[in-house]
């Protein structure tokens, strides 16, 4: 592994995280509170070390596969302790694992929190309605930096990748194929961003239009369109007795859990590019056909039909499957069986080239067409059948890469489940938080669901699910190829 590009990378990186702390500062001084020597240390921390460290390791040529994978996982992991800074050093969240696990939920976009309602923290005895505003907007803003996706805001801020990269676009993108939008790989992250943007600052006007207020309505953009899930409020957003915020709030859920790139057709006058994309189907009849089954329900058991519950049933199945993890009401007093069709809809997760975290929509729809697939050959052994979706067919290579990807998905999620549960948690809770960090959900079941938070699990188990996140969010190879014998080789 080549060193210097990836020293250069972490290096501007520092840089740019850095000057973005200019304005949680600024709103800090603004407001008299006491986050800004946070913000301070950590800016100077960010500049001393990035600056030199970009300039002294400047390159100028081409990255390898080999040099994205590592660029892109290190950059995550930079980006996550940087995170973390303020935090630790605002006296906000004193304990550097808690400081870390916050920074690695947000920036991952998992929304799993050590904050909530009832804080073991002293100075914080409102919980997250304690925190300075500063602190607040930071949380809300390194999700948003985190759902389109670091490396892509990299190309698409500073271009000094050249054509390497394509490497960290493929290294970092989510579903089976990375999907260009332009033919060339800055280009596709600049549109990326411009269409993340827009829709982020739409959501924004909409809430406060809706009567949430400006610095509430500002930070709620920021965590739903990378469907991170991070709130002002302990509550989230069941603290908004307003029908009108929550249907915004499922809208932008929804919007955030497509492929971007049927939103730059649409945008481009191509609305029927939804109705044509397989994936954009399913997804949307994964939602119809979950929330109907919440919403009969609840209707069945209250004897009665309410908008309430046709609002919950929707919040619910949207935020599980996109892995926003907003609350609305409380899952965890619905049936057994509605809680598990919600853990299931935590492996799925949304669309490829989406926000959301999860195996994707396009994976388990080709995990079932293969299935089916197998099923046929048995009957007809010398038959060629190719694994088709509508009329596209899949390359071998792209089958053999997701059901590598399940393997990996489903073992790393057994193995986390199976050492929280040494830690002396029940089992519904291990494997509620497991899921919940391998989808990037955020609030599970048990111990740690929607109205609780992740405070009182031991350490280890805190960076044990860090991990998770990790995997995660960039789809386990990216990670776990730096395991393996032969990267090193």
């Amino acid at each position: 592994m080549r060193f210097k590009p990836l020293f250069n990378t972490i290096g501007a990186l520092l840089s740019i995280l850095g000057f973005t702390m200019i304005i949680p500062m600024l709103i800090s001084w603004v407001l008299g509170e006491n986050d800004f020597n946070g913000f301070l240390y950590s800016f100077l921390v960010c500049i001393t070390i990035g600056s030199p460290l970009w300039y002294l390791t400047r390159y100028n040529r081409s990255l390898t596969n080999r040099d994205g994978f590592a660029i892109v996982t290190f950059s995550w992991i930079t980006t996550a302790v940087i995170g973390s800074l303020p935090f630790y050093l605002s006296g906000s969240i004193p304990n550097i694992t808690d400081a870390f696990f916050e920074s690695m939920s947000g920036v991952t976009t998992t929304g799993a929190s050590i904050l909530g309602n009832i804080s073991t923290m002293p100075h914080l005895e409102n919980g997250i309605e304690s925190l300075p505003h500063g602190i607040l907007f930071w949380r809300s803003f390194i999700q948003w930096i985190g759902g389109m996706g670091i490396i892509v805001f990299y190309i698409a801020i500073l271009p000094l990748l050249g054509v390497g990269g394509v490497q960290l676009f493929k290294a970092e993108v989510p579903g089976p194929v990375a999907d260009k939008i332009k033919p060339r790989v800055k280009e596709t992250a600049k549109y990326l961003w411009i269409i993340y943007v827009g829709i982020t600052l739409v959501e924004m006007i909409a809430l406060r239009i809706a009567g949430m207020e400006t610095f509430d309505a500002i930070c709620h953009a920021f965590t739903t369109m990378p469907t991170g899930g991070f709130s002002t409020k302990n509550a989230s957003i069941a603290y908004y007795n307003s029908p009108l915020i929550h249907y915004i709030i499922i809208f932008f859920m929804f919007l955030a859990g497509i492929n971007f790139s049927l939103h730059f057709r649409a945008i481009n006058g191509n609305i029927k590019a939804y109705l044509k994309d397989i994936e954009f189907l399913v997804y949307l009849f994964i939602i119809v056909f979950v929330s109907s089954i919440i919403l009969l329900t609840l209707s069945y058991q209250a004897n009665t039909f309410s908008d309430v519950f046709l609002r919950e049933s929707l919040f619910g199945t949207i935020a599980i499957l996109t892995g926003t993890g907003y609350v609305l009401g409380d899952y965890e007093l619905w049936p057994i069986f509605l809680q598990v069709i919600l853990l299931v809809l935590m492996f799925i997760g949304g669309m490829g080239g989406s926000t959301t975290g999860g195996m994707k929509v396009i994976r388990v729809l080709l995990l079932v067409k293969y299935a089916a697939l197998e099923t046929r050959r048995m009957l007809h052994a010398r038959a060629l059948l190719p694994v088709k979706i509508g009329k596209q067919l899949i390359k071998e290579d792209v089958v053999r890469n997701t059901l590598g990807f399940f393997l990996f998905f489903m073992s790393a999620f057994i193995i986390s489940t199976i050492l929280l549960s040494t830690m002396g948690l029940d089992i519904e809770s291990s494997i509620g938080a497991a899921a919940s960090a391998m989808g990037n959900i955020g609030p599970a079941l048990g111990e740690f669901g929607p109205t609780d938070n992740y405070a009182l699990l031991p350490d280890p188990g805190k960076w044990i699910l860090s991990f998770c996140m990790l995997l995660g969010r960039l789809e386990i190879f990216t990670v776990i190829v730096l395991f393996s014998r032969t990267y090193w080789k």
